[in-house]
């Protein structure tokens, strides 16, 4: 298995709590920009040094599982990231891949900001995709109880309204319509440029 979870507002102390109950050795922080002005504790170089201290392993894999590409044809016409085009890239793949082969030496927790799974790209980008390559994620709640992705994907498909069968859509077909609904909110979208 693999987990998630966000730093949100957590102090240091509350957040190894919740690594250390769920066993977490080793963090992947898939911030596409590791820093945070608000949680200053959270910024890359400051975390990783207190999880080592910690005795947990820390590697950054914003570039290849990030949220923000800085690949122009990740984005939409309106400058929003679009899912679909990261994850075929071959950046993103090559990201999985490595967390399929850190999982062979440690109990990896991908790291971003958001509190809540579904306002982040770890629960609408990574999390299927793994899913899709047999690995099962469960996500790390702010009150440090798990939630399996298969029980995320419920909560989607009700927080879209398409949880029932009401004109016989297939399940894939329903939960595909509440990722991109659910993206087109929380993905990243370039600020427009200011007019002169």
């Amino acid at each position: 298995m693999i987990y998630t979870i966000g730093h949100s507002n957590h102090t240091p102390d509350a957040f190894l709590e919740r690594l250390r109950r769920h066993g977490v050795t080793a963090v992947a922080d898939v911030r596409s920009q590791p820093y945070s002005r608000r949680f200053p504790d959270y910024n890359r170089e400051t975390l990783r040094d207190w999880l080592r201290r910690a005795g947990i392993a820390y590697v950054f894999l914003g570039r290849e599982l990030g949220g923000r590409s800085d690949d122009p044809s990740h984005y939409d016409a309106d400058g929003r990231v679009d899912y679909e085009r990261v994850a075929a890239g071959p950046r993103f793949r090559e990201g999985l891949e490595r967390l399929r082969r850190g999982m062979a030496n440690y109990r990896i927790a991908l790291l971003c900001a958001e509190r809540e799974p579904l306002d982040c790209h770890r629960a609408l980008l990574i999390a299927p995709r793994l899913q899709d390559l047999g690995v099962e994620v469960g996500h790390i709640l702010a009150d440090g109880r798990l939630e399996l992705h298969r029980d995320t994907e419920a909560r989607l498909l009700r927080l879209c309204g398409l949880d029932g069968d009401l004109f016989g859509d297939p399940l894939p077909e329903r939960l595909a319509a509440a990722y991109r609904h659910r993206a087109a909110g929380a993905a990243y979208r370039k600020p427009k440029p200011e007019n002169p």
